[in-house]
């Protein structure tokens, strides 16, 4: 029996965070979902198919390395439903600090309480991608900075061509 995990978020970009727990999850699991969050109130920086691009794109070697699958879905409304749907049983949640566990374990409550078969499986981010999110890596980019310790190159250059569109 394959064992399947669905690991969601933004991914808006992915970043070496987002990779970090992409690794640990290949050791994990046979076939990962990666589930793309699109919500209709909000307004991304890259649309779900360059997201799913560049996923892809920079996921080869997990996949190579570790004989892992891993998938990309868009995803609206519930998150256990979206795991469900895609017959996934376990959802995969990366930890930076103490803030995140403890929001983690209200929605960890939450998911497992509304479908019970759910299980989530936390994975500690190593220290070097700790404080790296998405959302500071679009506002350095935005204003100029160099995040290419913070993404992989592939982004980098996504968000240089994002940047220099909007200029």
């Amino acid at each position: 029996m394959k064992r399947k995990a669905f690991y969601p978020g933004s991914f808006d970009p992915i970043t070496n965070g987002h990779l970090d727990v992409l690794r640990q999850s290949a050791a994990l699991f046979d076939e990962i979902v990666v589930g793309v969050g699109v919500h209709p109130g909000k307004v991304p920086l890259f649309t779900f198919e360059e997201r799913e691009i560049l996923i892809r794109e920079v996921t080869t070697e997990i996949t190579e390395l570790n004989e892992t699958t891993i998938k990309v879905v868009a995803f609206d409304g519930l998150l256990v439903n979206a795991a469900l749907n895609h017959n996934t049983t376990v959802i995969v949640r990366g930890l930076r600090d103490g803030t995140d566990l403890d929001y983690e374990m209200q929605m960890a409550g939450m998911n497992g309480a509304m479908v019970p078969e759910i299980t989530t499986v936390f994975l500690p981010a190593n220290p070097l991608v700790r404080p790296i999110t998405a959302t500071l890596v679009r506002q350095i980019a935005k204003m100029g900075g160099n995040v290419s310790s913070f993404v992989p190159l592939a982004v980098v250059n996504a968000l240089n061509q994002k940047f220099e569109q909007s200029s």
